[in-house]
């Protein structure tokens, strides 16, 4: 999985007036949990726009002057009307322990039931899994190629190396549509 590496400035002061002070200097106030411990800090917004406007899914590396935390996003708070980053969430990575990431899905193949008119549709953008760092894949790739007209692809299907679903399984991931175009078809052939 990539990295990002981030530089942040812990805090001291907290509540609301001194978020808002924060957000009136041009940064944005966050938080790193995990492991029994709360870091408070503030960090540049330009820094972590790779990581907000992306569908990927990164390991944030934080760097507080001489020390240095891994972590990953949980959540970004916006404002409702401004589209302002207002705030973000981090959990600690720790070495040796499981860390769950909801990564992006790739579909590959020319389906079958696509080349007989049907259309692939793409349910979940991203699937969540629990693995340990070194076993975070960049992205979940699906062979699509044997999917036919009617037939869906759950999470459940899904198999890869290291990693366990936090996603249901039951959660479908793509699937094979008939058209109103082969719906047409078909009825006239009869």
């Amino acid at each position: 999985m990539k990295t990002i590496v981030v530089n942040a400035v812990e805090r001291n002061d907290f509540g609301k007036k001194a978020a808002k002070a924060v957000r009136r200097e041009g940064m944005v106030p966050c938080v790193l949990c995990g492991n029994g411990e709360t870091v408070n800090f503030t960090i540049d917004p330009r820094e972590i726009k790779a990581l907000i406007y992306t569908p990927n899914s990164y390991v944030i590396e934080f760097h507080f002057g001489d020390k240095v935390e891994l972590a990953v996003m949980r959540e970004a708070q916006w404002h409702p009307v401004r589209e302002e980053l207002l705030h973000v969430d981090f959990f600690r990575i720790a070495q040796g322990k499981p860390v769950s990431v909801a990564i992006p899905v790739r579909l590959t193949g020319n389906a079958e039931g696509v080349k007989v008119g049907g259309k692939l549709v793409l349910s979940a953008r991203k699937v969540t899994v629990s693995a340990l760092v070194e076993n975070l894949p960049d992205e979940i790739v699906v062979d699509v190629t044997s999917l036919g007209l009617g037939k869906t692809i759950f999470v459940g299907d899904l198999a890869v190396e290291n990693l366990k679903f936090v996603t249901p399984a039951t959660t479908a991931v793509c699937a094979v549509r008939m058209t109103r175009a082969a719906r047409g078809a078909a009825a006239a052939e009869k």
